[in-house]
């Protein structure tokens, strides 16, 4: 278990362990293939599904000489909403890539995978992204934060519509987000032609987050020229 930031992490309420958010490192043992997965379980910004969306699919990716880095990120189940996700799973694949030699992974070939809410957050990490700062005191802030690539797996993508998943919308912005904000993090709406390629994968059987919204990821996706 490693934590994103030495120190406290930005707007930690406190030091307690729900403050500090972490990435539990997953390194394949035979077959390396040189590629990582930042992993983001799921919980509508509530809770973490570390167990079948986080450990399950860490043992997964390893089966197949994939390197997995689950997130273990702030949400309002700890008391935190926007922005503290956001930062943290940008902070997770900063940490990866300088970490890359230590860790055996290709700095190119580092994606992002979530399911449900953490796809939500997997997405948001693909459409809000930066190159790094050069100028930054702490390395590690140097680094891009983009993903190479998504796995969206039944992922909360559009806030404020008929398919949105309340819950996930209200956890992460609260009950008097303002237009701005929800148009920001309704993440079909942010798709650009340097969003990474995407795979995302729905069912119609899905009656807490409608396909609608991977279907209406992948129509931006596919305007914007991006693979999925």
């Amino acid at each position: 278990i490693v934590p994103l930031w030495a120190g406290k992490a930005p707007l930690a309420q406190g030091d307690d362990d729900k403050d500090r958010p972490n990435l539990r490192v997953h390194l394949p043992k035979e077959g390396k293939v040189g590629a990582g997965v930042v992993v983001c379980p799921g919980g509508g910004y509530g809770a973490l599904a570390m167990g079948h969306e986080g450990q399950e699919i860490a043992d997964w990716l390893n089966g197949f000489g994939v390197a997995a880095f689950v997130l273990d990120y702030r949400h309002r189940g700890k008391g935190y909403g926007h922005p503290a996700p956001l930062l943290d799973v940008q902070r997770a694949l900063r940490l990866v890539r300088y970490n890359a030699k230590k860790w055996d992974v290709d700095p190119g070939r580092l994606g992002v995978l979530g399911f449900s809410a953490g796809g939500h957050l997997a997405s948001t990490a693909g459409t809000h992204f930066d190159r790094g700062k050069p100028d930054a005191a702490d390395p590690v802030d140097r680094l891009s934060c983009r993903p190479d690539f998504m796995v969206l797996c039944y992922p909360v993508i559009a806030f404020d519509e008929p398919f949105t998943h309340r819950g996930s919308q209200k956890n992460l912005l609260g009950e008097d987000a303002s237009p701005e904000l929800i148009r920001q993090f309704s993440n079909e709406k942010q798709v650009t032609a340097d969003t990474p390629p995407t795979f995302l994968f729905h069912t119609d059987a899905d009656v807490a987050v409608p396909p609608e919204n991977s279907i209406v990821f992948y129509s931006a996706l596919k305007r914007a020229k991006v693979p999925a």
